[in-house]
């Protein structure tokens, strides 16, 4: 049967109540304090950093600490960490905690990177049981009141998934809510979102939360997802690169408040280029440089004017930009009152790839339990002090 919709209501995380059932999905080089900021203009939700090396943030690395500082309008303030030893997650949890830098604390179990995997992180860890459950119960007690929540995947590929075994022992262990993206690591980005594994969780984990994340490219995907899978709210990644105001149509559609306007956008080329500047602004104002600002907007060039009567010299202008004032200059000569161009605009953005065998530590697929060489693993990736 299919589930039915429940008349739109508030989300909420623990202690945290949100004006519409939606997150914004960590990505990395793209949910900087900036993107949330834009993000939150347009529309309402939980807005979430980048992901951040728990070792990292133990060791105070400069790049790391500057990612976990939100700015003052932010709130409630979302940080998503990662990690693979108990000790030094729990420990970055109480950095989070003990310093007031989080409202809100997600732990990552669904990377697919396999740099990631390849060490026994993100999607690869929650095939030990033992270990999960030790990082996420430790993880939870070292939050106290700060709700914490966990985001996974299926699993690595089909015939070893964890979501179900993982869903559960996150909710025994104390979480606040379960995100899953309905794709198995093999998958990455590729093909299409299971949803179906959505609904056999939300069937599964009963008294927390359970939201659902992939191939949300629109507010109609949204509300489908939430019909037919019966989540208590979804998590959007790449639907919203270059579309912001997603979060607007996703807060008028699901009844919640919280969206910039009662109206749905008339995203005219004018409109979505008024969007582009202030990101391209916020980007400055984040890194306290207008050169960097101005080269970090030019991967989100595509994403923004996809489908719009751009040109390739303007789009090859805008992405090698090195001022606001030059910004202004190449907007100023687009034709502003072009229309949104349908279709053209619609469908998938970012990365896809293609499915792919898993990069996994050697043995790691022969017992749900941690052997020596899986130790070994994981020790090196603790090793990984990069920020974010």
């Amino acid at each position: 049967m299919t589930p039915t919709l429940a008349p739109a209501r508030p989300l909420r995380i623990g202690p945290i109540e949100l004006d519409a059932p939606v997150v914004l999905a960590p990505m990395a080089g793209i949910t900087n304090t900036a993107f949330r900021r834009l993000c939150r203009e347009y529309g309402a939700g939980l807005y979430v950093s980048e992901m951040i090396t728990s070792r990292a943030l133990v060791e105070r690395n400069a790049t790391t600490m500057r990612l976990i500082t939100h700015h003052e309008s932010e709130t409630p303030r979302s940080i998503q960490l990662y990690g693979v030893d108990p000790g030094t997650v729990e420990s970055a949890v109480r950095v989070l905690v003990e310093e007031d830098r989080a409202d809100h604390i997600d732990l990552n179990f669904g990377c697919p990177v396999p740099k990631v995997t390849r060490k026994g992180g993100g999607a690869a860890l929650p095939w030990k049981l033992g270990l999960f459950r030790e990082i996420v119960t430790r993880a939870v007690q070292a939050a106290g009141d700060i709700p914490l929540t966990v985001k996974m995947r299926k699993g690595i590929d089909p015939d070893h998934l964890t979501f179900l075994d993982a869903g559960r022992i996150a909710e025994d262990a104390g979480v606040a809510a379960v995100a899953l993206h309905a794709r198995t690591a093999s998958e990455f980005y590729s093909g299409t979102a299971d949803w179906s594994a959505i609904a056999a969780l939300k069937a599964a984990v009963t008294s927390v939360p359970v939201l659902g994340n992939g191939d949300i490219w629109s507010a109609a995907d949204a509300e489908r997802m939430m019909h037919e899978t019966g989540c208590d709210g979804v998590v959007v990644g790449r639907g919203c690169l270059g579309r912001p105001w997603l979060f607007g149509d996703l807060a008028r559609a699901l009844g919640g408040a919280g969206a910039a306007s009662d109206e749905p956008v008339d995203a005219t080329l004018g409109f979505v280029a008024a969007a582009f500047r202030r990101h391209a602004e916020l980007l400055v104002e984040f890194f306290d440089d207008e050169g960097r600002g101005c080269r970090d907007i030019r991967k989100h060039v595509a994403w923004y004017f996809k489908g719009y009567p751009v040109g390739g010299d303007t789009r090859a202008a805008l992405a090698t930009a090195s001022t606001l004032a030059e910004i202004d200059d190449l907007l100023a000569t687009l034709d502003h009152d072009a229309p949104y161009p349908g279709d053209a605009a619609e469908g998938q953005r970012g990365r896809a790839g293609s499915p792919k065998r898993p990069a996994l530590p050697d043995g790691w697929l022969a017992s749900r339990e941690l052997g020596a060489e899986a130790t070994n693993a994981l020790a090196d990736a603790e090793l990984d002090h990069s920020g974010g």
